[in-house]
């Protein structure tokens, strides 16, 4: 039995120190404590998404800021890279993808908050860290209050101010947060003299942030400190293993810190454990890895498990405001002066693509739906109904909590709460290392003077399991003492949804003084077979359980309302979403992808597009609808699946077919390896080295791309490094890590009209270079190789709701 004792209701938080935030009594004021953001006076939860407009095509913003929406993301962060706007001294560019408020009015109209990471140093893998090349040439000490260089940075944030100009909040904008700088760990005089000048630029929110990872000095009380991690980390060396400091994002506790990140540039910091000046502050993150990057000498391979665990484990931690480092892909520019990649050629340690900057992130660099835009939105469904209680509650950790990041025996656990009720938090899960099952697992949590006990029957928690259950919930006018279920979402009714995780036996326990009745599967004419429903004590329990789309308990209170309990099987809640549609609150079940645009709801996929976990869209695709629809919705309504209406989808004519491939020319001898003497790391191939690269010719048929549906180019691939041309034009590429490069080939509708091919570059792996890829890939052999080459469509079906 593993038992925690949680306290009664915390000490209040400390309030008025932060100086930030909106007058209370404004309606929808935004305001913070040292615990908790608020909005309109009640508890917020932000769940923010890194999306660079810069890095994408500006005619596609509105459909992938639809799409991040719905994957139950509220807020949208975005850098705004200087050498992307002042290339050249002077000259300010603002135009076409780099219209600053195109993209923060898109957002607002996609309903998406905005935070704008002004710099002016940025990094994000950007040449220089985002300061463009003249800046470095001229006679100043950057990142700091020297006054030639704030000369510089006044006239780029009155810019900034300039397109931001009616955005702000007061004149009723989306933009609720401002972050000053990035990684800048000794130099809080500076970020106070950046928030001045940005007020005084016109750049203003109601939230000033700051990174606080590398244990940064930071203004006291005038900036958040935001926090991140990362399941592996391509800024690491190339050794063969895991990075130290990821561990720890799978472990529970009080720790905000990462001192990892961005160390490679830090060199020798502030170091050390006090974290006690950060109880002044919220628990706020801007960096939880989506995804990673690839750079040349370290290339791993980022699981959605990984992502998923390590975002729950941070919400179990106290984590007030969920940010993710990338949320969508994109891809780097090309400037008129040069590449604007990081990379050695800048004295930075790591060699980054020209162009891909897809980070294997939910949403990829062409839109890719990805295995873990399921997984996160799984949790943020539930943070959309319960996010504004779980915001005040606190983290209790067991007594026998794992003493250091090495325990991989002990099971890790906590819970969060405000004294009164709750949500019990359990990872089994991280990458590489992999855990042990665990036999027999049951807790005893005393929480508001009782001992909760779940399940009431030990259970096994699989290895790789990681899931929340509730602690003393409200189904109704009930009380939901324990569930052995993650909580999904609470629709209009109420209807409390809930879902079986990793396959443990669903049991329900309630508070028998506030329950009348409960009804399970079987009543009616839904079928299948009754729950049992036994009396323990004070307590009704609830077991025997099928979850799935018959799975629906009606909950009769003691003062005879009526709520109820929709138990969902883990493969069903990852394709649910929420929407208001056909006339109500709804639950939709849907095989694609699924994201609503006003009074349609548009399903990404079909005929084997890959792009849901079990590569959905065959035929017989049903979209699955609770409540179900009727006559009166206007609505297909024939079929029923359970409580479940049923509407069936067409199969999209268009499929994935193979692509013509001719190669054009082998490749030369082997590339010879070249060390960075600075950072001792590989470099990645010169421009040079592509001369002697395989060269392919891949033909696209000229009625490929008639529609206005993405079509993928999938290549299944073995090598080193590939460079994709279109006439010469450098399009793509990727360092070679075992997943399939996919080229979006719609944005260049017009360049193969004129030339009707893409030229791939491809280059052998070097063999015994330093450089690592994941180990499941890996082969130790000189090898390049070009499979199969596939045109992937990417049909839209658009039902109107």
């Amino acid at each position: 039995m593993l038992r925690v004792s949680v306290p009664g209701p915390s000490e209040p938080p400390i309030t008025g120190h932060l100086a930030m935030g909106e007058e209370p009594g404004r309606p929808d004021a935004i305001t913070v404590d040292s615990r908790t953001l608020r909005r309109g006076g009640r508890p917020w939860f932000p769940v923010m998404g890194e999306f660079h407009f810069a890095r994408y095509p500006a005619a596609e913003w509105r459909e992938e800021l639809l799409k991040v929406r719905a994957g139950g993301v509220t807020a949208v962060a975005t850098y705004v890279f200087w050498n992307l706007h002042e290339e050249r001294r002077g000259r300010y560019d603002w135009n076409g993808d780099r219209d600053l408020r195109r993209w923060v009015t898109t957002c607002a109209e996609a309903g998406l908050d905005v935070v704008v990471r002004v710099g002016p140093w940025g990094h994000g893998e950007s040449r220089n860290g985002g300061f463009p090349d003249w800046l470095l040439a001229e006679d100043c000490v950057p990142r700091t209050d020297d006054p030639r260089y704030l000369a510089l940075v006044r006239p780029f944030f009155a810019q900034i101010g300039l397109q931001l100009r009616g955005l702000t909040r007061p004149d009723g904008g989306p933009i609720v947060g401002v972050q000053l700088e990035n990684e800048l760990y000794d130099q809080p005089g500076h970020l106070l003299t950046l928030k001045r000048l940005a007020k005084e630029s016109g750049i203003d929110a109601p939230l000033w942030t700051a990174t606080g990872w590398g244990h940064a000095q930071l203004p006291p009380d005038e900036v958040i400190p935001l926090f991140g991690g990362y399941a592996e980390a391509a800024w690491d060396t190339p050794h063969d293993g895991w990075p130290r400091q990821s561990r720890a994002h799978y472990f529970f506790g009080p720790g905000r810190d990462d001192d990892s990140i961005g160390a490679d540039l830090r060199g020798d910091g502030p170091s050390g454990a006090d974290e006690s000046h950060l109880e002044r502050y919220p628990f706020a993150t801007c960096e939880l890895g989506g995804g990673m990057y690839t750079s040349y000498h370290r290339r791993p391979i980022v699981a959605a498990a990984d992502v998923a665990a390590l975002s729950l484990v941070k919400l179990g931690s106290g984590s007030v405001w969920q940010g993710y480092y990338m949320y969508h892909g994109g891809s780097q520019k090309i400037g008129e002066l040069s590449t604007l990649q990081e990379s050695h050629a800048t004295g930075y340690p790591n060699d980054c693509p020209v162009i891909n900057y897809d980070f294997q992130a939910p949403l990829g660099e062409s839109g890719q739906f990805r295995e873990s835009y399921f997984r996160l939105r799984l949790q943020h469904l539930w943070l959309a109904s319960d996010g504004a209680d779980l915001a005040p509650m606190t983290l209790t950790m067991p007594p026998d909590a794992p003493a250091d990041t090495a325990d991989r025996t002990a099971l890790r656990w906590c819970v969060r709460s405000d004294g009164r009720s709750g949500f019990l938090f359990v990872n089994n899960h991280q990458p590489v290392e992999t855990l042990p099952a665990h036999e027999g697992v049951q807790f005893t949590v005393t929480l508001g003077g009782r001992d909760l006990v779940v399940p009431r029957r030990p259970v096994t928690v699989p290895s790789g399991a990681h899931f929340v259950w509730p602690l003393a919930r409200p189904v109704g006018a009930s009380t939901l003492l324990t569930a052995s279920a993650q909580p999904l979402c609470t629709l209009a009714g109420p209807v409390v949804v809930l879902a079986q995780v990793a396959g443990i036996p669903v049991e329900l326990t309630f508070d028998g003084a506030t329950v009348a009745a409960i009804d399970g599967p079987g009543a009616g004419d839904h079928g299948g077979e009754p729950v049992i429903v036994t009396r323990d004590g004070h307590d009704v329990v609830v077991s025997g359980l099928h979850p799935g789309p018959r799975c629906l308990l009606r909950v009769t209170a003691a003062d005879g309302s009526v709520a109820h309990v929709l138990v969902l099987d883990e493969e069903s809640a990852f394709t649910a979403s929420r929407a208001q549609a056909w006339g109500g609150d709804r639950l939709i079940l849907s095989p694609r992808p699924a994201v609503v645009d006003g009074d349609r709801l548009v399903l990404y996929g079909g005929g084997g597009c890959g792009h849901v976990p079990d590569g959905g869209g065959q035929a017989g695709d049903r979209l699955r609808v609770f409540p179900a629809l009727t006559a009166a919705d206007d609505s297909p309504h024939a079929a029923t699946d359970g409580v479940f209406g049923v509407i069936e989808l067409p199969v999209p004519e268009a499929g994935p077919v193979a692509a013509v491939s001719e190669q054009v020319a082998a490749a030369g001898p082997p590339r010879r390896t070249v060390i960075d003497a600075k950072s001792g790391r590989a470099s990645a191939p010169a421009d040079a080295d592509f001369d002697d690269a395989a060269v392919y010719r891949v033909t696209v048929p000229a009625d490929l791309l008639d529609g206005d549906d993405e079509v993928l180019l999938r290549l299944d691939w073995t090598g080193d490094v590939g460079r994709a041309f279109i006439g010469g034009r450098l399009i793509a590429d990727q360092y070679w890590h075992g997943e399939p490069w996919e080229i979006g080939l719609r944005r260049f509708r017009r360049q193969f009209l004129e030339h009707g091919a893409v030229e791939l570059r491809l280059l052998p792996f070097p063999k015994d270079v330093p450089v690592y890829v994941s180990p499941q890939v890996r082969s130790g052999k000189e090898i390049l190789e070009l499979r199969e080459a596939t045109f992937v469509p990417v049909p839209r079906t658009t039902l109107t709701i």
